[in-house]
């Protein structure tokens, strides 16, 4: 999908370092300190509109989140969403996901979350799907032993891929689910994308994966 350009969107980020943070690098291994607790923190790649990453910091108080997005003109609506109704345990990340072992030391987060990433569906831009196991081995170093990686899509073939990928990479799956909205499964916040997709009759796959060490 292609993004509308906001050629103002570098200018709001900028004034706003206290929820998008500059230099991320500067705080590996610091981000609780950051936060002022020792509570869980969590990370969502590709965080778009941050409908969800926002919703999760409102529903889950105790857990510290950030939120990384490459796209200034996308992550921009995510800083407008805060400034409307900020919360004190999430934070942004204007960065590139395939640096993130740059942002975060080994074992510092709990848990992950991709949501509605990219399929990629080509065979040559495989390696550029965020379940790729070079995206797999950096997850595996920035989470704790036993950390989780929770994956929503509504692209089967890149559900089936990621399964794929996760069993050959040694992790435990659990909690699959062919139709999540038809599911019992009762604490998913929605994404921007997922509620259009699903209005649209797209059946929603969720799993999650346990990096055991």
């Amino acid at each position: 999908m292609r993004v509308r350009n906001k050629p103002w969107a570098k200018d709001k980020i900028i004034e706003h370092p206290e929820v998008l943070i500059p230099n991320p690098e500067n705080y590996k291994e610091k981000w609780r300190a950051w936060f002022g607790n020792d509570h869980p923190l969590h990370l969502e790649i590709g965080m778009g509109k941050g409908q969800f990453i926002l919703g999760m910091a409102k529903q889950y108080p105790m857990i510290n989140f950030i939120g990384i997005e490459i796209e200034e003109s996308i992550i921009v609506s995510a800083l407008e969403k805060w400034l409307e109704d900020p919360q004190p345990n999430v934070l942004f990340l204007n960065e590139n996901a395939q640096q993130i072992t740059t942002f975060f030391a080994e074992g510092e987060l709990d848990e992950l979350y991709l949501n509605f990433s990219d399929p990629w569906p080509k065979h040559r831009h495989e390696k550029r799907r965020l379940t790729y196991p070079d995206f797999l081995k950096s997850y595996r170093a920035i989470l704790k032993s036993e950390g989780r990686l929770n994956l929503k899509t509504d692209n089967q073939g890149l559900f089936e891929y990621s399964l794929e990928s996760f069993s050959k990479q040694g992790l435990q799956l659990e909690q699959i689910s062919l139709n999540l909205h038809a599911s019992n499964y009762t604490e998913n916040v929605q994404t921007e994308y997922e509620e259009k997709f699903s209005k649209r009759g797209h059946r929603i796959y969720r799993c999650t994966a346990i990096f055991s060490q």
